[in-house]
């Protein structure tokens, strides 16, 4: 499964679309077989999902997102975890636990 977390810094990126770059993880099981950062491209309507999906995101995990990012993803067949903060160690490690728990978006759209 590849993960996209959204990261600013050490941190998960409370916007989905705004962060400075992606933790593009390859999991399998518990184990990470494969880990790259990648720039976030311009922000605008419809582009950071089909980045997402040429970069073969299949899972999201981010603070929030707007509604239509939302649905674009979804049409995209790409899952999204929101409600999401903390550091990235923190985070990671719920995921290879099978722990991570989503919640409501943290974006005020």
């Amino acid at each position: 499964m590849r993960y996209a977390i959204a990261a600013d810094g050490e941190s998960v990126a409370p916007h989905f679309g705004r962060c400075e770059r992606y933790e593009m993880l390859d999991i399998e099981g518990d184990q990470i077989v494969g880990r790259e950062q990648v720039a976030t491209p311009n922000h605008e309507p419809g582009v950071v999902p089909a980045f997402l999906k040429e970069h073969g995101a299949q899972v999201v995990v981010c603070g929030g997102a707007g509604p239509r990012a939302i649905d674009l993803l979804a049409q995209l067949g790409i899952g999204m975890f929101m409600g999401v903060s903390g550091s990235l160690d923190e985070v990671i490690g719920a995921i290879l636990r099978s722990e991570l728990v989503g919640g409501d978006s943290s974006c005020e759209h």
